[in-house]
């Protein structure tokens, strides 16, 4: 079974390329189901589960700024808290993403967006761990594009999702997502079209595989 680990920053179409190869190699797209998936086996709200996702649209952004923040819980350095929040523990949550992930991908197999799964599933047989990254300029011009948003309003929420994204890596895994260590492609998917990422990321699949 075909396993694919991508890792995005922010404006690098990650959620368009993620679902286009899972398709191509005929195994499931894993994003969003597994917060979903966390939150009610733990018993906790989709909401909470998501404050502890690197996925979840400016979450980590937002738990590192302090609007959003966890009784008793330090993370990346900072005091958080929820007022009524459940006291769900990030790394609980961490922990049972791993799980989760790794069934998956013995199961089923499937291209993972996010989570730190190069890391996650570094000793998986046969799996191949792909980066998406390119310069700031053309990442904020392509998630304005893409958003129909203004390019200031675009930075900032690259900026956010980047320092999110990185912070989870950092704390959990005590890894830099972006050392190349991690991945066996490299792509800059604001410059090559996103038929022509997703042709890339399946044939290096099939010759991992």
């Amino acid at each position: 079974m075909r396993v694919v680990t991508i890792s995005a920053t922010y404006g690098t179409a990650g959620h368009l390329i993620g679902p286009a190869v899972a398709e191509r190699l005929g195994v499931p797209f894993v994003d969003r189901a597994i917060p979903s998936a966390v939150a009610q086996e733990l018993g906790c709200t989709l909401e909470e589960a998501l404050a502890h996702d690197d996925r979840a649209e400016h979450g980590l952004g937002r738990l590192l700024s302090g609007a959003m923040r966890l009784p008793t819980v330090t993370f990346g350095g900072v005091d958080m808290y929820v007022p009524g929040a459940l006291p769900l523990a990030p790394e609980e949550f961490v922990r049972r993403t791993e799980r989760m992930m790794k069934e998956i991908a013995r199961d089923r197999g499937g291209v993972f967006l996010g989570r730190a799964g190069a890391v996650v599933l570094a000793e998986y047989p046969g799996a191949l761990h792909v980066r998406l990254d390119a310069p700031m300029k053309r990442r904020v011009t392509q998630t304005a594009t893409l958003s129909g948003i203004p390019e200031k309003e675009a930075r900032r929420v690259i900026e956010d999702n980047d320092r999110a994204r990185t912070a989870y890596v950092r704390h959990f895994y005590r890894e830099d997502p972006a050392d190349p260590a991690h991945y066996h492609l490299f792509v800059d998917s604001t410059t090559i079209p996103v038929p022509a990422c997703v042709e890339l990321v399946v044939t290096a699949a099939g010759a991992l595989g």
